[in-house]
């Protein structure tokens, strides 16, 4: 199976009103602005979407809207992974019906099942759909690592087309690369880490930052893929503090007031998470300054 979800994934914040509630018109302002700043295609629900505080309703409601605005324009990757495999066939069923184009499935957490069950999971839920299907791995986040031994196994299963590899660890990354086919996408999970993984042969990037530098990681991975390595090299460099500055605390609270900054109206977040400190906020504005994207 084969779609082009291009170099540049962005991993959308969900805007929410002053009550909390998911501002749908907001949502698909931000789609169109990331669509004309050169995202290659838009991921909605993931974390960096708060997906663990969205209801299904919200899930599918978001789907649906971006989708039909979008008309095609980009593909739209829905976050469907959970920790409860019934579940996630369930909603990937839902979304596949509205019209995304590939779904993403974050390794299950909490519950720690080995690899023998992470490869059930996944096999259990491309068998129930036809979408194209890309991994998650982000063991910080969920404690189990998806080894790249399971990652190999699954890479032979149709439509499970890549992974999002947010492992951290570059020897885990070149172990993967090496294991997988050639036609298997691994795409950097960390911003940070794009331009070392482009250069072990990886695919581009899921990327938190492009919310609000989209154009500029655009530019950066472009400048790699045409052999323009120290001008690539130099982008990134300069990207480095926004991209620190997106975690300086617990994603998506950094990228939220940064899109904020830039004059969009995202909103705060659902608890259990907070807004930003004034100091943090002050930080990523002075780095965000740095490329205009600020509202002075």
């Amino acid at each position: 199976m084969s779609i082009d979800l291009g170099k540049v994934i962005t991993a959308m914040v969900t805007p929410f009103n002053d009550q909390l509630e998911v501002d749908y018109n907001q949502t698909v302002k931000l789609a169109e602005r990331l669509v004309a700043e050169g995202t290659d295609t838009i991921l909605l629900a993931g974390t960096t979407g708060e997906s663990p505080t969205l209801t299904t309703d919200e899930k599918l409601q978001l789907f649906e809207q971006v989708t039909k605005a979008l008309k095609g324009k980009i593909p739209i990757m829905a976050g469907t992974g959970g920790n409860n495999t019934r579940y996630s066939i369930e909603i990937s069923k839902e979304a596949e019906k509205l019209g995304v184009d590939c779904i993403l499935l974050v390794v299950p957490y909490y519950n720690k099942p080995p690899q023998d069950a992470l490869y059930a999971h996944y096999k259990a839920i491309a068998n129930a759909v036809s979408l194209p299907i890309v991994l998650y791995n982000v063991p910080s986040r969920t404690v189990t690592n998806l080894e790249p031994s399971t990652v190999a196994r699954l890479s032979q299963i149709d439509n499970i087309i890549g992974i999002k590899e947010a492992c951290g660890n570059m020897d885990q990354i070149s172990t993967l690369k090496m294991l997988v086919p050639d036609n298997f996408k691994i795409y950097s999970g960390d911003d940070s880490l794009t331009l070392p993984m482009l250069s072990l042969g990886c695919h581009g990037v899921v990327s938190v930052a492009s919310n609000v530098v989209c154009k500029e990681i655009q530019e950066m991975v472009t400048l790699f893929m045409e052999g323009k390595l120290s001008e690539a090299r130099e982008l990134h460099y300069k990207l480095m503090p926004v991209f620190k500055a997106m975690f300086i605390t617990t994603n998506p609270a950094p990228v939220k007031a940064a899109v904020n900054m830039t004059g969009l109206d995202v909103g705060s977040l659902r608890l259990p998470l907070l807004e930003v400190d004034p100091k943090q906020k002050q930080l990523i504005y002075e780095e965000l300054k740095v490329f205009r994207k600020v509202k002075i």
